[in-house]
Order: C-alpha cells, then structure tokens, then sequence
C-alpha cells in the first residue's frame, strides 16, 4: 500500500471538503487581483495611446496612475507568491519562503510558543485573573453541578478499573502486602494485643464456647469416647475392666467440662489466664518465641492458599467500587456528592480557602510548564517538521491566501493613487 505523505492535512472527509472549498475561494480572489492588474494594464495602454494622439494632459494623469498600478499589483503578486512558491519558476533567491524554510519556521513557532504562551510568569498571571477557586467554587455549590461532576468522576472510575489489567493489579497487591507482612515483625504486636485482651476479660468469651462447644460434643459423642478409652488399653487387661474404665474416664471428663462451664473461678479457667498472659509477655520479649511465630507467619505466607486470598482482595475491592461507582444512591457517591457541595460553599464563602486553592493550581500549572516546557515546544518543532514541504505550502495558503490576495488589489488600487499623486508633484514642481 502506497504510504500517503506527511502534512497538516486531515484525512477526514468534512477536513477535505473545507480545505477543498478554501482552495476555490483563493482562485476566485486570484482571478480578481489579476482582473485589477488587467484592467490597469488596458487603462494605460489607452492612457498612452489617447496622449499621443493629442487628447489632451488628462491623458498624462490616467497613463501615471495606471503605470504606478501595474508596478504595484506586479510588486504585490511577486511578494505573496514568493511565500509559497518561486514566482514563474526562477530561482530567485529568499522565494518560496514557507517551503525551503518550514523547518526554521517551525522551530522559531516552537520558541514563540515557549517564550509567549508556556512561561512561568504568564501561566501564574492568566490563573490569577482567571479566579479558579470562586469559579469552582461557585459551579461546585450548585447541586446539578455537583451530581454532575460526581456522575463523571464516578465514569472516570468505573473507567480507569475496567482497564486496568486484574492480574498486574493482583500480582502489585500480592506483593505490597507480602514484602509489608515479611518486613514487620508480628509477635510484639500479637503479644500487646493478647495482653489487652486478657486484661479486659475478652478472652472469656472464647473460653465459654470453647466449653459450652465441648460438653455438647461429649454429650452426643460419648460412645466415641469411650471406645477410643477402650482401643487404647492394654490386650492382657479384661474387656469388662476397659469398659468401666472407658466410662470412668468419660464421666470424669463430662464432669470436668460441665464443671469448668457453669463455675467462672473454675482453677482451669484461671490456668488459661495465667497461660495466655504468660504467653503474651513471651511474644513480646521472649526470642526463642518470637523466632517461633515469624517462622510461622513465613510459612503461612508461602502457602498457595493464602496468597490466592491475597491476590483475591483485588478482585473483591474493584467489584465494591464498581458497583458503588454505578449505583447512584450508593454511599460512595452521596459522600461524594455531599463532599463536592461543601467543598463548593466553602470556597465561595472562604477566601483564604479560594487563596490556598488558586495558589496550589498555580504551582502544578507552573510545575508542568517549567518542566514539560521543552517537550511541548519540541512537539510544535517536531510536528511541524515532519510535514510535506509542499502539502504545507498549499495548506497555509488555502488558509490564508485569500485575505492575500487582497493585498494585490490594495497594491493596486494604492499605486494608482500614488502614481497620481506623483505625477500631479511633478507637474506643478516643474511649471
């Protein structure tokens, strides 16, 4: 496929068209200069040739104002033509300016840009007249225009997590959390909040269903206690001794249970305290113990199970949003919603708060011109340079060679009168 050349020019129909239709505008005001600079040709043609056949000093007056519009509609079509194009082919030097110069053209559009349009000074200047802060502010205190930008926010959201790829996100989660959960010890923390526990008494709560839990298991299971009593005695013992002691064993043990169930200064529940406020000193002071536990959070973390439940948390995270972001009365957008009004009544009603707003769009203006500076300029240059000399050539012209063409009727009709007022000097000067 044959590559099309670079250029200014779009490859979109209604682009063509309009350039198409410049085009013909800028013949037709071609034709028209040239029609001035026929006429004024004729006109001194019949100028002369009425003075020579004694028509009288009329004649003189039409022949100079003619001539000096020939000279100026003939200076005026050199110099527009030599923008774009040499005029009727010579290499005459400085013609077809916009051609053979484009590049330098470009690069001087670049600095211009640069230097008007992308300094420091100018940017903070036009944000300053322009008051952000008591516009937004007053756009944001409009509820329609708050539940706007919410609506669009909540879009740019929805937005931003459908393209997003789950697996990079997982795999950047997987390892945050990972690489946080290796690098921080966890047994001084485990060890504080076991001793607040126990201190507090919470821990009772989980020795009460740990009890209630193990009389109703021994209640329905007492066949399987006993049998496993029985599995385990010696094969010389007497089958009638191992039941008894089976039952024994259950009863004493169902008793136990109940016992440490309905009495809470049960001696049992107190050597849980002491074991678990023993234990909490351990995680926090003792190395051996500490050791223990980071060597158990590793293999914890190593296991396939629980980094899939890591990865996961993504996953349940985005459908949260999502469907937060979606629903219009969902929480996240009325907080928004809510949040983007105040913030909307207070920027108009505080002016420090407008101050601090304008300031902190200032410097990130200021920020990313002073920083990006060279490489929008550098785009300009670039683009620019990249285009078809001659495409360019016709682009521009199509764009302004129009107006142009106005000022080779200007010339002439201006010389005209010029050679007129010349010609009237000289003839009074001379008598």
């Amino acid at each position: 496929m044959p590559r099309r050349p670079a250029g200014p020019a779009g490859a979109h129909p209604a682009t063509a068209e309009m350039d198409a239709e410049r085009r013909r505008g800028v013949r037709r005001m071609k034709l028209i200069a040239t029609g001035f600079l026929l006429v004024a040709t004729v006109v001194y043609a019949l100028s002369k040739w009425a003075g020579a056949s004694g028509a009288g000093p009329w004649a003189g007056y039409v022949a100079a104002a003619a001539e000096a519009s020939m000279v100026g509609a003939l200076a005026d079509w050199f110099a527009v033509t030599a923008l774009f194009r040499r005029p009727l082919g010579l290499p005459i030097p400085h013609t077809a300016i916009i051609p053979t110069k484009k590049d330098v053209l470009g690069a001087s559009l670049g600095d211009f840009v640069g230097e008007n349009f992308l300094s420091a000074d100018v940017v903070r200047a036009r944000l300053r007249s322009v008051g952000i802060g008591a516009r937004l502010g007053g756009w944001l205190a409009e509820p329609d225009n708050a539940g706007k930008a919410t609506e669009q926010a909540a879009a740019a959201l929805r937005g931003v997590l459908t393209v997003l790829r789950d697996s990079d996100v997982q795999a950047v989660v997987s390892e945050a959390i990972t690489r946080r959960a290796e690098a921080q010890e966890v047994a001084p923390g485990l060890g504080k909040m076991l001793e607040r526990i126990v201190a507090d008494g919470g821990h009772r709560r989980v020795v009460d269903l740990v009890c209630v839990r193990a009389h109703d298991w021994l209640v329905l299971h007492g066949d399987s206690v006993m049998a496993a009593v029985k599995d385990g005695a010696p094969g010389w013992t007497p089958r009638f001794v191992d039941r008894k002691v089976g039952e024994r064993v259950y009863k004493e043990l169902l008793r136990f249970i109940t016992e440490m169930r309905d009495s809470p200064e049960h001696p049992a529940r107190g050597a849980v305290d002491r074991f678990l406020t023993d234990f909490a000193v351990e995680l926090q002071s003792d190395p051996d113990t500490r050791a223990r536990v980071e060597r158990l959070k590793n293999d914890l973390l190593a296991r396939d199970e629980v980094q899939e439940l890591i990865a996961s948390v993504w996953s349940a995270v985005r459908g949260m949003v999502v469907a937060a972001a979606e629903d219009e009365r969902s929480q996240l957008r009325l907080r928004t919603r809510a949040s983007l009004l105040s913030l909307g009544g207070r920027l108009s009603a505080d002016p420090r708060l407008r101050a601090k707003v304008d300031t902190w769009l200032e410097d990130a203006a200021t920020y990313l011109v002073t920083t990006y500076r060279a490489e929008i300029t550098s785009l300009i240059s670039e683009t620019v340079a990249g285009w078809d000399a001659d495409q360019t050539s016709r682009k521009i012209e199509a764009h302004v060679g129009r107006d142009l063409q106005f000022i080779r009727i200007n010339g002439t009709v201006v010389g005209a009168l010029a050679g007129v007022l010349i010609y009237t000097i000289s003839r009074v000067a001379g008598g």
